[in-house]
């Protein structure tokens, strides 16, 4: 397993390093090579008061998610129509819904953008973002990100998509074996089933968990296996522990053969919107643009528990294309465009010791802009 993850995001480095060489010629042909971006000019915006933004530094998990009032900030089209693509692996998860609403709802055109979601395995994508095919990525600061920013291109990571809940249980689950309790279960040796590999950011919540219970990353044994064979995989004793993801968890809730041992954690999202160079120096209004419009929608429509209104619920799982009591089965995400500060440096960590990154770690500064959404809420 681990030859085959390293194998993957090495793959995936080198198409990202080829993809750089073409992006950088086309800066250069623009004739907007990586000098510094021209300053921009932040002014208040309505309806984004002082809880629209909040301290990245704040890592409490009880700490209430920036907002601004619904229908802010408003819109302010583009002199002229811009066409983005964003890649995002699925069209039917919960965490994807915001992008699907904006669609929907028309809230990328009032701001002169014509918005394509278009689903791309993110290996397949990220080469694209680099050299520019794709404007912007809905994905993660994975292992692979990672490799691709040490290799010397533009991307990064602009702005949040969510946490869980305090009630959600999406993530480390264990089969107890005789005489053993929830409080103390002894990881190191033991066998886990999971879809996700050692270089996604779940590598970072998988191991501090692992840690409370006498393992790591380096102290079990990965079983890669396809999503509808994790939960039955655990339930028959083909693997010891295995990372549920929603609604799937549900299943063993409540079941005292079973521990839940630790998921995401709250209050810091792992991923978002990645973008590359052509909004973040070839058309920045762009991207402020697009990310004023995915955090309007979040205010009008996520800003708390969004599954209590049943009518939004289920024109929601219609959008998703799945069950409404599935939907239902599992509480609110809590939609966050913020990102916490060291998170990449955290998520690095995961990743040196699950044995898939190499090299220098990458400085924040080169990882994360948080500047087009402080411009988008108008926060100085």
């Amino acid at each position: 397993m681990r030859t085959r993850t390293t194998a993957l995001t090495l793959l995936v480095a080198g198409s990202l390093l080829a993809a750089s060489g073409c992006a950088q010629s086309d800066d250069t042909d623009d004739g907007q090579a990586d000098g510094p971006a021209r300053p921009r000019t932040v002014t208040a915006v309505s309806g984004c008061g002082k809880g629209s933004w909040t301290d990245p530094a704040d890592l409490d998990p009880d700490r209430a998610p920036a907002r601004c009032a619904p229908g802010t900030p408003a819109p302010r089209p583009l002199p002229e129509k811009r066409r983005l693509t964003i890649a995002t692996g699925t069209l039917s998860a919960e965490y994807v819904a915001p992008l699907q609403v904006a669609v929907e709802k028309g809230e990328f055109k009032k701001e002169g953008l014509d918005v394509e979601l278009k689903v791309l395995p993110t290996p397949d994508a990220l080469p694209l973002l680099a050299k520019g095919d794709v404007d912007a990525q809905w994905a993660a600061p994975e292992a692979a990100v990672m490799n691709g920013i040490t290799s010397g291109f533009d991307i990064r990571w602009t702005a949040g998509n969510f946490s869980p809940d305090r009630r959600s249980k999406s993530g480390l689950w264990v089969r107890l074996k005789k005489d053993e309790s929830a409080a103390r279960v002894p990881m190191a040796g033991r066998k886990l089933g999971t879809m996700i590999g050692k270089g996604s950011v779940i590598a970072y919540p998988m191991n501090k968990a692992l840690k409370k219970h006498g393992g790591g990353l380096d102290e079990i044994r990965f079983q890669q296996l396809g999503s509808a064979d994790v939960l039955t995989a655990l339930q028959n004793g083909g693997t010891d522990a295995a990372w549920l993801l929603d609604p799937v968890w549900r299943k063993v809730d409540g079941d005292r053969r079973y521990a839940f041992l630790g998921g995401q954690p709250r209050g810091e999202p792992l991923g978002g919107l990645l973008f590359g160079p052509n909004l973040l120096k070839k058309d920045p209004d762009a991207g402020v643009a697009l990310l004023r419009a995915y955090i309007r929608t979040v205010n009008t429509y996520f800003a708390g528990d969004y599954k209590a209104d049943r009518t939004f619920a289920r024109d929601l799982a219609k959008l998703l294309k799945t069950d409404e009591e599935v939907l239902l089965s599992t509480p609110s995400l809590r939609m966050d465009w913020e990102i916490r500060a060291g998170t990449t440096d955290r998520l690095q960590d995961a990743y040196r010791a699950a044995g898939v990154s190499e090299g220098e770690k990458v400085p924040e500064a080169r990882t994360v802009d948080r500047s087009l959404y402080e411009e988008a809420v108008g926060h100085q």
